[in-house]
């Protein structure tokens, strides 16, 4: 049984037709988490008794509207009810726009939870873009969808990659190539700097005489090649470390995206694109990535893998990712009372 201190963590399940209610259910049931936090499962009660079925799952499910109601005995899984829309069918490995609503619903209700201080921090599994799309609701990542839950600019929370001891931040995420170049100003790129070296400091990370060091990466091939590839870096990214340096930060580059990663001794790394980033993380970490979304008022990680229809209701699925993303925020939690 977890300390009555223990952080208390909401996993929000994703999309009902994919593989999060199954990784949720088996990263809260799992005894490493189990030590380390109190998790609740967000999400529709029946749509998790049907994935616990499939899965060989046997938890004793205590669903409660209130996280006050949580009972945090052994064996027993706690589930903050939030259900799917009236009427909807429950279907493994499908898209529909009711499952993409749903799946941002359950997101929705852990965000609160943790804005009014019900819960600690909020991991959320994947869900379906395809999903939400046919639901008609703008949707491009999870951070940015923090960020409108957080009374936030969309553009102003950050996706912060992790794995073993690599961190990599993203200035831009989910948008066209076009508009990213746009995206990335002086103002951004220092605005990204601060976020990083915030969440670093949040983490417990990095607590040097000098803090976390973080390594900015160019836009260009060969971080510009000196203005040979592109200004970006002479006009745009390397006044803006200068000005983070100048506030205290342990900051330097730009570095060539392709290589900086091979250095030691730091904290997190910071790239321009969507790609520099997930690339990286993807061959080095095939499916044990947790995904932070950092600069928003509240803890919040979720997994970097998809919904895998193909293997939904199969009872197979790896909670490693999602085990992953609340061990991140159970150490944040714990330091963010302190």
């Amino acid at each position: 049984m977890p300390e009555p201190s223990a952080p208390r963590i909401a996993i929000a399940t994703g999309d009902p037709a994919g593989i999060g209610p199954e990784i949720s259910m088996k990263a809260a049931l799992d005894p490493k988490v189990a030590a380390i936090c109190r998790p609740i499962v967000v999400g529709d009660p029946t749509v998790i008794a049907q994935h616990a079925k499939a899965a060989g799952l046997t938890p004793t499910l205590h669903v409660v509207t209130d996280v006050r109601d949580a009972d945090w005995s052994p064996g027993t899984l706690n589930v903050l009810a939030a259900p799917m829309p009236q009427g909807a069918t429950f279907a493994f490995g499908q898209n529909g726009a009711d499952f993409g609503r749903a799946s941002l619903s359950s997101c929705s209700r852990a965000i609160h939870a943790a804005l009014v201080g019900e819960v600690d921090a909020v991991v959320a599994a994947p869900q379906n873009q395809t999903s939400i799309a046919a639901a008609g609701i703008a949707f491009d990542g999870y951070p940015s969808f923090v960020a409108r839950e957080t009374g936030l600019d969309q553009h102003d929370v950050f996706l912060m990659l992790c794995f073993g001891d690599k961190r990599i931040v993203h200035c831009t995420l989910h948008v066209g190539v076009k508009e990213a170049v746009a995206l990335i100003t002086r103002e951004r790129v220092n605005r990204v700097i601060h976020a990083t070296d915030a969440a670093l400091r949040r983490l417990g990370v990095g607590a040097t005489a000098t803090g976390p060091t973080i390594a900015v990466g160019g836009l260009n091939p060969h971080a510009g090649e000196g203005g040979l590839f592109g200004h970006e870096e002479i006009d745009v990214i390397a006044p803006a470390i200068a000005d983070a340096k100048a506030a205290g930060i342990d900051v330097s580059g730009p570095f060539g995206a392709d290589t900086m990663f091979h250095k030691t001794g730091i904290d997190a790394f910071i790239v321009m694109l969507h790609d520099q980033g997930h690339i990286t993380a993807k061959l080095l970490a095939y499916n044990q990535t947790a995904g932070l979304a950092i600069g928003s008022p509240i803890l919040f990680s979720s997994v970097a893998h998809g919904s895998a229809f193909d293997i939904a209701g199969k009872g197979i699925a790896s909670p490693a990712a999602m085990i992953e993303a609340i061990s991140r925020l159970s150490g944040a939690s714990t330091l963010a009372k302190h």
